[in-house]
């Protein structure tokens, strides 16, 4: 990761695919929906929560195939990273769920200041008000 003031990990479940439907009981899991709105209030954000000197980086268990294209598809100026293997998942003891065979992380965020966590958003809710909720946090700090 590259460093700053702040560094910001959005951890999101699933992104959805454009025409496809979401695994089945995807709409009973608390927390589930609100990707993209989360992503893009992440994105429409952006340029404020760097001039706080922070930086952003989204992370999900999807692979880096498809976080490419969803970034693109959503324009997102942040980098999205995958953790397919679960290797920082698990080693930061991240919430999960199940669904449809796959492992994904709860909505969360997580504040790095030089290399350690510094502040945990869980749960996050609503998801398109988190950037907003971060950038308030932010402010309070600089």
């Amino acid at each position: 990761m590259a460093c700053a003031a702040y560094e910001r990990s959005v951890g999101w479940p699933a992104s959805g695919e454009p025409d496809k439907d979401p695994p089945p009981g995807w709409d009973a899991i608390p927390g589930a929906r609100g990707c993209t709105p989360q992503s893009c209030g992440y994105r429409d954000a952006h340029a404020e929560i760097a001039r706080l000197g922070a930086s952003v980086y989204g992370l999900s268990t999807q692979t880096t195939g498809y976080q490419r294209e969803m970034a693109q598809r959503l324009h997102l100026p942040f980098e999205v990273l995958s953790d397919a293997g679960l290797r920082f998942t698990r080693a930061l003891k991240l919430p999960t769920f199940e669904i449809s065979g796959m492992t994904l992380i709860k909505r969360l965020t997580l504040v790095l200041f030089r290399g350690e966590v510094e502040h945990v958003f869980y749960p996050v809710f609503p998801p398109d008000g988190s950037a907003q909720e971060v950038l308030d946090w932010l402010r309070g700090k600089v």
